[in-house]
């Protein structure tokens, strides 16, 4: 991964010839939406329909894990998976114009999903079943495998190398090698795995009386569970009550394997090592200092300490959840 990323180069007049070149033109002006790691517009053509364009970030993906990223979406939407496909222009959904790759969707109005609203969560999982149930063979051959190497020891040995925390008298070194022991073993790396989302969270699910999932510019195999914790917030009694409720309407489509119960905390710690990472390596990026201001102070990193170490307490000592269909 590179630290240095010219979206500087993106300039108005570049997206401007970038949608001339799909025979789109823009009736209104570009209206940024939220997102860090690539640049996203909205507009309307001359049409009179609105349309989301996606920059993507430089030197992440190449142009087979981009166009992998594409025919998979295509293909869930064909199984009748509730999501919103990349336009097919030109003869194509992928783009490229001086150094950046890009594509255009269809705008959908929709609302952010309420994780309280118990109704709304069984409806996701409802999705979420039957996006893992069609088919389970499914393969990405191109995105990075989840494995010990891509997902714990390379992000670690960065970290290390690094040492975004500067001169920290926390114990950092202690720390990670300590978590890298617990997990390198753990069975979430052996688990059967599928080909995922990879970030499903409430911003990535628009609620238009049902769910659409949106962005999988993370897609990846995994273990399932990895499509449903990030979904879970509050105390351990209200996370366990959302996860059921999930699997209410999970399973009414594919059968989800308990064992799995125990993955939520490894998962989480993964997610937030890497999180520290990409951090780092986007620091060069003028969105992220702007964004992300506290990065670089040390009570952010003493507060990483802390709860890295309360999940390498949670890792060794884990609590079970009572069995879903007990």
């Amino acid at each position: 991964m590179h630290s240095s990323f010219e979206f500087l180069s993106l300039t108005p007049e570049l997206i401007l010839s970038a949608l001339g070149a799909v025979g789109l033109s823009p009736e209104s002006g570009l209206t940024p939406l939220n997102s860090y790691e690539n640049r996203v517009y909205l507009f309307q053509a001359e049409d009179r329909q609105r349309y989301v364009v996606k920059f993507y970030r430089p030197q992440r993906w190449n142009s087979l894990q981009l166009q992998e990223e594409h025919a998979f979406t295509q293909f869930l939407v064909a199984h009748d998976i509730p999501l919103i496909a990349p336009l097919i222009l030109q003869g194509q959904s992928l783009h490229h114009i001086d150094g950046f790759y890009y594509a255009v969707w269809p705008y959908r109005a929709g609302r952010a999903i309420e994780l309280d609203n118990m109704t709304q969560l069984e409806a996701v999982g409802q999705a979420l079943g039957r996006w893992h149930a069609c088919p389970a063979d499914y393969q990405l051959q191109y995105r990075p495998a989840f494995d010990v190497s891509h997902r714990l020891s390379t992000p670690i040995h960065y970290l290390l190398q690094h040492q975004p925390w500067g001169r920290s008298v926390l114990p950092w070194d202690d720390l990670l090698a300590r978590l890298h022991q617990m997990l390198q073993s753990h069975a979430v790396f052996s688990a059967p795995q599928l080909a995922l989302h990879g970030d499903c969270h409430a911003g990535n699910i628009l609620w238009r009386d049902t769910p659409q999932l949106l962005d999988l510019d993370d897609c990846s195999m995994g273990p399932a569970m990895q499509d449903l914790w990030m979904l879970l917030s509050g105390d351990t009694h209200e996370q366990r009550q959302q996860l059921y409720t999930i699997l209410d309407g999970y399973e009414m489509f594919c059968e989800f394997d308990e064992r799995q119960f125990d993955f939520i905390e490894p998962l989480r710690t993964l997610r937030m090592i890497n999180y520290l990472v990409w951090l780092h390596q986007r620091w060069q990026d003028p969105a992220f200092p702007q964004a992300f201001p506290w990065f670089n102070q040390p009570e952010f990193w003493q507060n990483q300490f802390r709860m890295l170490s309360e999940q390498a307490q949670l890792l060794e000592h884990p609590t079970a959840i009572t069995n879903y269909n007990s």
